[in-house]
Formats: C-alpha cells, sequence, structure tokens
C-alpha cells in the first residue's frame, strides 16, 4: 500500500461526494488540505462538447515541470517495455518522476501492448505514453499511463499525469486550453487549462457514483 502526494481519483470522487450527497446545493467549492498543499475543487457547467446540465467538477492542481531524458540511462529497456512501439522523445516529470514517453500518434498510443514486468523495473514510478490526437476527433492529444509499482497495471484516467502533460502538450502545441483523451480501457476526457502565472492547471472532469451503502458502527 502506498501514499501518494496527489491524486485526481480520490480528490475528484470526493468531491463529487460531497456536492451530490453532503453538501447543500448553493455550496459550489470545496478545498482539500493535502500533502501537495490546499487543492481546491468547484461545480462548473459541463464543458460544449458535453451532454448539458452534467455536473463538471474543475480540480486546481499545481503544475508539474519536466526535463529531457536519455533513455539508454534512465530507460534502456524501453523497446521491451512498449513492445517496439517507435519512440519520438523521453521526458520525466520533476514532481512525480514519472516518464513521459511521447509516440508518433495516437493509435500507436492506444495500440501499445506494454510489458508490465519492464515497467515494474524502470527507475521512476511510472511511465506515461501520450502522442497527438488523430485529425478530427475533437482531442488534442491521447494519453496512457502504466504504474505497476503502485499496484496499477493501468490508470484508467490519471489527473496527476496531466499536471505535467498540460504544460508538455501547451508548450508543443501553442495553447493555453487542451482536450485530453485517456485512451486505457475505460478511457475518459479531461479538459484542461493551464495557469502559467500560478503554475497550475485546471481540469475538469465528471465523476459516477457507481455504489451506495449505509455502514452501521
Amino acid at each position: 500500500v502506498t501514499e501518494v502526494a496527489l491524486c485526481g481519483h480520490a480528490t475528484l470522487a470526493t468531491a463529487h461526494f460531497l456536492f451530490t450527497s453532503v453538501l447543500a446545493e448553493r455550496h459550489g467549492v470545496v478545498e482539500f488540505a493535502t500533502k501537495s498543499g490546499v487543492l481546491t475543487a468547484k461545480k462548473v457547467p459541463a464543458p460544449e462538447a458535453e451532454e448539458q446540465g452534467k455536473l463538471f467538477i474543475e480540480l486546481d492542481f499545481p503544475m508539474s515541470d519536466y526535463v529531457g531524458c536519455d533513455p539508454a540511462d534512465e530507460l534502456p529497456s524501453i523497446p521491451e517495455t512498449l513492445n517496439g512501439a517507435p519512440v519520438v522523445s523521453v521526458h520525466k516529470s520533476v514532481a512525480t518522476n514519472d516518464f513521459i514517453v511521447e509516440l508518433s500518434s495516437g493509435k500507436e498510443v492506444a495500440d501499445v501492448l506494454p510489458n508490465i514486468e519492464e515497467i515494474r523495473k524502470c527507475a521512476g514510478r511510472g511511465v506515461i505514453v501520450t502522442a497527438p490526437a488523430p485529425a478530427g476527433s475533437g482531442y488534442d492529444f491521447f494519453t496512457r499511463f502504466f504504474c505497476p509499482k503502485f499496484g496499477i497495471d493501468e490508470d484508467p484516467v490519471c489527473g496527476s499525469a496531466h499536471c505535467v502533460l498540460a504544460p508538455y502538450w501547451g508548450g508543443k502545441l501553442g495553447k493555453q486550453k487542451l482536450i485530453a483523451f485517456q485512451v486505457s480501457p475505460r478511457s475518459g476526457a479531461l479538459y484542461l487549462e493551464l495557469d502559467v502565472a500560478n503554475q497550475r492547471v485546471r481540469i475538469q472532469g465528471e465523476a459516477v457514483t457507481v455504489m451506495a451503502g449505509t455502514l452501521f458502527a
């Protein structure tokens, strides 16, 4: 069992529960004290591309810098890790120590067959695989994230990974607002906005309640 300093899943799910089951409807903002400082979640209108009327939540997360790295030194098993997928470049997140492996197309990201045992051996926390989204898809980039060291072979939709992917793709594409698609088997869209001046990333998404119950002490 490993505790992480920043978790999009936990923050989004908790905010969703508070907004839908605990707080009065007029309460639109909650703050969480975490290992990454104060994280804010607020109710926002659904993006234009989504069904209107849905509850969307915007998370205010810290931005992560990234640096280039030599895969020959830090990720020598990358051909085995991605089962031969051609690599454009490799960088590393300063905050989380995740490797950012860029491929040439979103289709290659979707088709990657990761070698989980090789990823488990890598020097970083996990491996983010990303590429430009296909033309006409409505997205800016595709992503998948593998983190078997933390017991997560593949994260369905990872908020913390997009704290570094937002500035990475924002810089490459010259955009402040981006739409990301995590093309995991479960998949999910993330609406991102960079606040470079304050070193923050605003991430909009939704959660769905799939189970409810009562615990009697």
